[in-house]
C-alpha cells in the first residue's frame, strides 16, 4: 500500500485552509473555526440548548447553506415555536429543514453537487450511529462541517458514543444556565460563555458568575 505524503512543518504553515470569519460573542466564545469537522452541543432540558442550536444555526447562514435534521422533535409544534422565536424565516434561502431523514438518506441528499457545507443532526442519539459508523460518516464527506447535537447526563453528553465523540469533536460545546461554555481547538484557551438568554442567564448565574451546579468544562 502506497504511503500518504508527509508534509514539512512551512508546508502545513502554508495551507489555506478555509475558516469562518466569526465576530463578536461568536468569536470570543469559538474564534474563527474551521469550515469543516465536528462540533458537539450537548446540555440538560430546561437550560437554553434548543435557542442555542437555533442562534447557532443561523448565524452559520451568514457563511454557507444550512441543513437541520430534526431527528428527534420531527416538524412539529415544538420546531415551529422555535423557528418563529428566532426569526428563522429571515434565512429560509439558506436553511434546509429535514423532517427525521436518517443518516443513510442524508448522506444521498450530502452526494449532491453544491449540497449545503453546515449539518445539524438533533440529536446524535436519535441518528443510531455507532462510534466506527460516525468515524466513516466525517471521513466520507471531509469538506462538510457536522454540528452533533446530543442528550446530557450531569455535565457530560449522555452515552459512551456521545462521550466519545465529544474527544474527538473540534468545538465542544455545553449548554448550562442560558449560557453555552465553549472549548474550541481554534482558541488556545476556553472562549467566554456565549449567553442565549440575558434574563435567564442573569436569573440562574449569581453577580460573581456562579452557581451552585456551575459545569465543568468540556473534555480536551
Amino acid at each position: 500500500m502506497k504511503l500518504k505524503r508527509a508534509y514539512s512543518p512551512k508546508e502545513v504553515l502554508n495551507m489555506k485552509i478555509p475558516s469562518y470569519d466569526f465576530t463578536g460573542p461568536w468569536l470570543a466564545s469559538i474564534g474563527r473555526p474551521a469550515k469543516s469537522g465536528v462540533w458537539l452541543v450537548w446540555g440538560s432540558s430546561g437550560n437554553g440548548k434548543s435557542s442555542f442550536v437555533m442562534q447557532l444555526a443561523k448565524y452559520l447562514c451568514r457563511f454557507d447553506r444550512v441543513i437541520y435534521d430534526s431527528l428527534e422533535e420531527s416538524t412539529g409544534l415544538s420546531l415551529q415555536m422555535s423557528l418563529k422565536r428566532h426569526k428563522m424565516e429571515e434565512v429560509r434561502k439558506r436553511l434546509v429543514i429535514l423532517d427525521r431523514e436518517p443518516v443513510e438518506e442524508l448522506e444521498k441528499r450530502l452526494g449532491r453537487r453544491g449540497s449545503p457545507r453546515v449539518v445539524i443532526i438533533d440529536s446524535f442519539q436519535y441518528s443510531g450511529l455507532t462510534y466506527p459508523a460516525y468515524r466513516e460518516l466525517k471521513e466520507r464527506h471531509p469538506h462538510k462541517l457536522f454540528v452533533f447535537i446530543s442528550h446530557a447526563e450531569g455535565t457530560r453528553p449522555a452515552g459512551r458514543t456521545a462521550r466519545k465523540v465529544e474527544y474527538d469533536a473540534d468545538v465542544k460545546i455545553l449548554v448550562s444556565g442560558f449560557k453555552a461554555w465553549c472549548k474550541s481547538r481554534f482558541m488556545e484557551q476556553p472562549g467566554e460563555p456565549y449567553v442565549i438568554w440575558e434574563e435567564g442567564a442573569a436569573k440562574t448565574w449569581m453577580e460573581d458568575g456562579q452557581k451552585e451546579d456551575a459545569p465543568e468544562e468540556p473534555a480536551v
